[in-house]
């Protein structure tokens, strides 16, 4: 997707989630860089979001992520992240959300 990317990842206890943000961000911003030098204005947006996953819905989770870009021409990003924020009873503040 042009404004977001959805990873399925299996972290190790000794991993911390922010660490694990670290490595992607800068390993994936310094290959960007190195092999698509038109890309130099590229960066991440300091905020992210993260949820578990437990097994039972893995397929699914998959599913979802391989075919976002057909679920996306219903619905926008935003109004995906604001839904699942309010499904799962996560508190928020919407001016906070985006950059």
């Amino acid at each position: 997707m042009p404004d977001h990317v959805h990873l399925l990842l299996a972290l190790p206890s000794t991993v911390s989630l922010a660490k694990a943000m670290q490595l992607l961000k800068g390993g994936s911003s310094k290959w960007i860089h190195d092999t698509h030098p038109a890309a130099e204005d590229f960066r991440w947006q300091i905020k992210y979001g993260a949820f578990s996953v437990s097994r039972s819905v893995l397929d699914q989770t998959i599913r979802y992520i391989r075919t976002q870009e057909a679920h996306h021409r219903k619905m926008t990003f935003q109004e995906e992240f604001v839904a699942l924020l309010r499904r799962h009873e996560v508190a928020h503040d919407p001016k906070y959300l985006w950059e």
